[in-house]
Parts: C-alpha cells; sequence; structure tokens
C-alpha cells in the first residue's frame, strides 16, 4: 500500500511540473507569435481575423495544428492589391477559442464561419482552404452555398484519412483524455519531436527557418490548440463521409492546387478523384509539398488570382 501511495504521489507530482512547464511553454509561444489581428463576434462564436486590401472578398482557411499565419503575409500582400483578404483562427486554433459547445466537428465549424461571413458583411466570398481548411471550406459550400461564390482549395483534405500520417498519430489519443494529456505531456512530447514533425510536413521542401515565427507554428504547441487538433482530426473523418457523398450535387465552382510531393495526403486520392466527382472542378498541380501558401506564396497568390477571375 505504501508503494503505491508513493507511485500516486510521483505521478501526481509529474504531472503537476508537466503542468506548469506547458504552461510557462505557452506564454512564451505567445510572446514570438502575438495577436495579429481582432477577435470578431460571430453569432454566439468568436473568431480572430485580419483583414487587408479591398475588392472582392477572399477568405482564407489554415489547415490542422495551424492558425492563420501559414498563409505567408508575401502571399496575403501580393492578393491584397486586387482583393479583400480575410484570414481567419479556426475555432480552437491560434487565437479563436474553441466553439462554445466544445464541439470540434467540421459541420460546426461550418457554422461559425457562415455567421462571420455574415458578420463582416462578406458578398458571396471565395473560400482559400489549405489542407483541413479545405475540407471545411467545402463543409461550409454544401451547407450554405448561398453564401459562397467559389473554392481555391490548396493541398485540400477532401475525403476521409484513415491512414494517419505517422507524424499526427500523437493526435489520436482518446478525446476524453485530451484535455489531460494536453494540458501535462503533449507539449514537452511535442517539443522533442518538432523538428522531425515539420520536417515530414514540409518535405520535399526544406523547413522555413522563420516558420515557428512568421509562421505562427509555435502556438501549435499551446495546450488547447493541442486539444483542439485532437478533436479537427478524429471527428473529421465522420464528417467527411457526408460530405464527400455531396460532390455530384455540388455546383460552387472549384479549383484545386496540389504539390506533386505532398508527404501527408494523396494528391490523386484527395486532388484529381475529388476533381472528377465535383462537376466542372479544375486540379492544378505543381512541383511542392504539403505547404504551398508558406513554401510557394507568390505562385499559390499568382494561381488563387487566376482561379478567382474564373469563378
Amino acid at each position: 500500500m505504501r508503494n503505491w501511495a508513493i507511485a500516486g504521489v510521483s505521478l501526481a507530482g509529474g504531472l503537476l511540473g508537466a503542468g506548469l512547464y506547458s504552461a510557462r511553454a505557452a506564454r512564451r509561444a505567445e510572446e514570438l507569435v502575438p495577436m495579429d489581428g481582432r477577435l470578431v463576434k460571430a453569432g454566439p462564436h468568436r473568431l480572430h481575423v485580419t483583414e487587408q486590401g479591398e475588392g472582392r472578398p477572399l477568405l482564407l482557411i489554415h489547415g490542422l495544428g495551424a492558425q492563420l499565419r501559414s498563409f505567408a503575409q508575401a502571399m496575403v500582400d501580393d492578393l491584397a492589391r486586387d482583393f479583400r483578404v480575410i484570414r481567419v483562427d479556426r475555432p480552437g486554433s491560434g487565437y479563436s477559442p474553441r466553439l462554445a459547445s466544445g464541439s470540434q466537428h467540421l459541420t460546426d465549424q461550418a457554422e461559425a464561419i457562415a455567421a462571420l461571413i455574415d458578420v463582416l458583411g462578406l458578398e458571396k466570398p471565395i473560400l482559400v482552404g489549405h489542407s483541413l481548411g479545405g475540407a471545411l471550406s467545402l463543409q461550409v459550400a454544401e451547407r450554405y452555398p448561398d453564401k459562397v461564390g467559389g473554392l481555391a482549395l490548396v493541398a485540400p483534405a477532401t475525403r476521409p484519412v484513415h491512414n494517419v500520417p505517422e507524424v499526427f498519430r500523437g493526435l489520436m489519443v482518446p478525446l476524453p483524455l485530451a484535455g489531460l494529456v494536453s494540458r501535462t505531456i503533449a507539449v514537452p512530447l511535442g517539443q522533442a519531436a518538432q523538428d522531425k514533425v515539420l520536417e515530414q510536413v514540409f518535405r520535399p521542401e526544406p523547413v522555413p527557418t522563420d516558420y515557428l515565427t512568421a509562421g505562427g507554428g509555435a502556438l501549435a504547441l499551446r495546450p488547447g490548440n493541442i486539444e483542439a487538433a485532437c478533436g479537427d482530426l478524429q471527428l473529421a473523418r465522420s464528417d467527411a463521409d457526408e460530405m464527400v457523398a455531396r460532390y455530384p450535387g455540388m455546383k460552387i465552382p472549384t479549383a484545386i492546387l496540389y504539390g506533386r510531393g505532398d508527404n501527408l495526403l494523396d494528391w490523386r486520392e484527395h486532388g484529381e478523384k475529388t476533381a472528377s466527382e465535383i462537376p466542372g472542378a479544375r486540379l492544378t498541380l505543381v512541383e511542392g509539398g504539403h505547404m504551398l501558401p508558406y513554401t510557394q506564396p507568390l505562385e499559390t497568390a499568382a494561381w488563387v488570382r487566376k482561379s478567382a477571375e474564373a469563378m
């Protein structure tokens, strides 16, 4: 009994220490990557957004474990010459709080994005969704077609991902435990694996030296962001089945951009196959990896501009 008591005290002490370390790491991340924009109240939701430029609206939606800076500033500056460019942190990511319900279902996130479109007065915006942000953009277009003028999807997750990439398997912790894990051991473990994870995410392109700061990557290892990412990844698979079934009936102009060397998602499955199912959808392939909005910002901006002109 005494040994069990000692073990219990040691475990509690270890978790407390990890929790304090994680809290300090979160504060440090926020110093490195401060809030860029403002919190907008959209119905019952609050979303962190930045706005730049004038003209037809583009709403940029980032991917898993990222935040709005993953759309490089050079890309935004270029597009803002001709468009009103809005970047948004998805619920639970970056500086956007989680939904009041605590849900990370893409269907519920889509409701928040639709409310944001209304409160900002965006007239038929083009949704520029990257990775999981592509899946969310598709959900918005399917559920609120009257609010969307087109889809420009960059390396989008368009189908259920049953074989989770190795670098994201740590996010498969059972969701009832995600809060505890994210606030204790997830941050130090994530920091230890950070270089390897980023190398896999950016492969075959090199990891930009400024991604943790200019790209907002440091915020990914805050406890709240980790917990949200666990829900994003696990719940997106169930949401995707219903989403895919609706592709043949979609009437929203859709363009898809993929790097041939994408190390996370197969362009044949998530690009070519999906483009063949959505009426009129167009697929463009380039040399590069998964993080095109950051590694090839001007080229990606040029593709978005060309796609928007056709919508």
